[in-house]
């Protein structure tokens, strides 16, 4: 009788696709799933049951599957321009700076997606973050909104959900083979532990940009 009232074991994990076979996961006994949690600049692409989770603040998180086979991923980016060129030098801290581009980071989580096994025309698409909680800067959440919109109708998808904007910080949490997003506002914490980690963050970027050449990180 006390071995049924045992708890679940944690299952063997999972096969990871090559490219995200570093990244960390723990298990969450609630949901009963694999956990994977990304950081700005960071994507996951997954194939099996899993959930993908990050906290948001003016930083958009895409949320791409193919509706029909469930793999998909999800990226979280911090600006929506374009790195520049750096005449031919390599980036410090490699594909994470690029992904912290939403062109890049777009470009990588569909391509992805795509490379094992996706279709475009089945892909569902979801949106969230893009918060104004960086005051005295320039509205980079809006920026970053901006952008993730006008890249999805250049490439003709649709978005089936969205829930971006406000002056609140997000705790999200995506399934990719199902679609299902758990989202929450962090409306009672405050912002200064997010806003610290977007601005070092921030920091780090600019630091690169100038060791690499200039670029102009935002604009009006």
């Amino acid at each position: 009788m006390a071995s049924a009232l045992k708890s679940p074991s944690r299952p063997v994990k999972h096969l990871r696709l090559p490219e995200f076979q570093h990244m960390k996961s723990y298990w969450d006994p609630i949901q009963s799933v694999e956990v994977v949690r990304i950081l700005a600049g960071e994507c996951y692409v997954t194939h099996c049951h899993e959930m993908i989770t990050t906290v948001l603040g003016s930083c958009v998180s895409a949320c791409v599957r193919d509706a029909a086979t469930g793999i998909g991923g999800m990226n979280h980016f911090m600006l929506p321009a374009e790195r520049a060129e750096r005449n031919n030098k390599t980036a410090t801290h490699g594909l994470d700076a690029d992904a912290a581009y939403g062109s890049y980071a777009m470009e990588r989580l569909i391509n992805s997606i795509l490379k094992y096994g996706g279709r475009r025309e089945n892909l569902e698409v979801k949106i969230f973050g893009g918060g104004r909680i960086m005051g005295g800067m320039a509205d980079v959440g809006q920026q970053n909104i901006r952008f993730v919109r006008a890249y999805l109708r250049t490439e003709g998808l649709k978005v089936a959900a969205e829930d971006v904007g406000g002056d609140y910080p997000r705790r999200m949490a995506y399934f990719p083979a199902t679609g299902k997003v758990l989202l929450k506002k962090l409306r009672n914490v405050r912002n200064e532990t997010i806003v610290q980690q977007e601005s070092a963050y921030l920091a780090d970027l600019r630091r690169e940009a100038t060791e690499g050449g200039e670029v102009e990180l935002f604009g009006d």
